[in-house]
């Protein structure tokens, strides 16, 4: 029988923490374990009635990204305004992106692009926790709120419903690569067992389920398919022969969907090219020119390609909401700027989003996964004598793929030098009302008698982008 235990008894009002939640739950062979949450589950309904079905993969880039470089060049504007290098034509007659985002340009047809986003905060921390709670009064960020609801774990799969990617986590040679998932995580006044799984500081369920894996890295995956294989054996002998239908149903997570998600063998060799964006590297010499420079090689977008690789995986397999992060848009011209950082970072989200968005539509989950593109802030419409631009909360960056909305679209118009909104303000609570319309069936929701009162209104009240759904 797998077992998990803990050392761990902290406890909140509203339950445990997360490790001793999946001690008394979620991830065991028997006993109180998940055999009875699925059953239990199984007997009251408990989800189906409240989820759509949908995921969200909110990319954050972290350090505020230019919204004029990405989705708003303003070509119109006079010359230290506009985007530094020029446009590109999209697939929608008019529209055209930032000059690093041609493939993205070929695919606006599949995407939305909000012109019109601002909060007016230009503070890293609290305008980034700001955008990832959707300015609810909570201050939970979204991922969380979606856990408090639909379950720490998907109840078919076993995996963690609020998972964060970062750049670790894909293996040891990304380890020195920054993020600062603090920023965007908060749980606000949720207990501590609604913070996001992040793989890069080791896997607790995994450990938790006593398959002794290493370094819970999703490349280091050799001690966890070792385990299972003994699982596997142990299955193939008649070792659950006699257990119930949810005990095997138990069994069959823990064999199907961990082991199908953290082995990426299975992947086709061209969505992994596809994919790829390991080639592009900080290029030599160029921390030396810069006053911050040694921040400089933390900022590398080697990663960004695999991280979404598995934030499609990971939805594809039951995770309602996973955050992935790449940083170094903090474009002042300190570390990088405009002149140099634009180069290096907007062809890997242009090759990684691109890749992405063909995918999951090759795979038939463009109306099951949204994506989002954001940041804490944008940038100053005026370029700085050092090629960057600076903090600006008055207009913010804001894209959309997939999700069963309504896609080839430019939401809301910025003013003449792209300073501040000209027309159909989004606000941080449409972007929460979105993304939580797109995961809840929200008159469903209301209905709903055991959830805190707060986070029930903050969710049910939170209206969408209306040009959206």
């Amino acid at each position: 029988m797998l077992r998990i235990t803990s050392s761990e008894t902290v406890h909140h009002c509203e339950g445990a923490s997360r490790r001793e939640f999946l001690r008394v739950g979620a991830l065991g062979l028997g006993g109180l374990t998940l055999p009875q949450l699925l059953a239990t589950r199984a007997a009251a309904g408990e989800g189906n009635n409240i989820l759509t079905g949908k995921s969200v993969v909110m990319l954050n880039l972290q350090g505020g990204p230019t919204h004029i470089e990405t989705f708003d060049p303003k070509m119109s504007a006079p010359s230290e305004y506009r985007a530094m290098f020029g446009e590109a034509k999209t697939s929608l007659p008019g529209v055209s992106f930032g000059s690093h985002f041609p493939m993205l340009a070929k695919l606006a047809n599949k995407m939305a692009v909000v012109r019109s986003f601002a909060h007016g905060n230009g503070s890293h921390a609290s305008a980034a926790a700001l955008v990832a709670a959707g300015g609810n009064p909570t201050k939970a960020c979204m991922g969380s709120l979606f856990a408090r609801v639909a379950g720490l774990n998907n109840a078919s799969t076993g995996l963690p419903n609020n998972t964060l990617v970062v750049p670790s986590a894909m293996g040891k040679r990304y380890k020195n690569f920054n993020s600062v998932p603090s920023r965007i995580t908060d749980i606000g006044d949720l207990p501590e067992a609604y913070a996001a799984f992040d793989p890069s500081k080791g896997s607790d369920i995994l450990n938790d389920m006593r398959l002794n894996l290493p370094s819970g890295r999703f490349e280091d995956r050799r001690g966890l398919l070792q385990q299972l294989d003994e699982l596997k054996r142990f299955a193939d002998t008649g070792g659950v022969e006699s257990a119930g239908e949810f005990e095997q149903q138990a069994f069959d997570v823990i064999l199907g969907g961990v082991s199908k998600v953290f082995d990426l063998s299975d992947e086709d060799p061209r969505w992994v090219e596809r994919y790829d964006t390991g080639h592009i590297k900080i290029p030599k010499g160029l921390p030396k020119k810069k006053k911050n420079g040694k921040a400089i090689p933390g900022f590398s977008p080697e990663a960004l390609g695999k991280q979404m690789m598995m934030a499609r995986r990971l939805c594809e397999s039951g995770c309602g909401f996973v955050t992935v992060t790449s940083t170094g848009w903090d474009m002042h011209g300190n570390a990088l700027g405009i002149d140099d950082g634009m180069p290096l970072l907007g062809p890997a989200v242009d090759k990684a989003v691109s890749a992405f968005i063909e995918d999951c539509a090759a795979r038939g989950l463009s109306e099951k996964i949204l994506l989002v593109i954001t940041g804490e802030f944008g940038r100053t419409p005026r370029i700085n004598s050092k090629g960057g631009r600076d903090h600006w909360g008055r207009l913010c960056t804001l894209a959309f793929a997939g999700g069963g909305l309504k896609m080839g679209q430019v939401i809301g118009r910025s003013d003449r030098t792209a300073s501040a909104p000209a027309a159909d303000l989004v606000t941080n609570n449409m972007l929460l009302g979105t993304v939580m319309h797109t995961l809840f069936d929200i008159p469903s929701l209301r209905l709903r008698n055991n959830l805190p009162v707060e986070v029930q209104r903050v969710i049910t009240n939170a209206q969408p982008i209306k040009q959206l759904v």
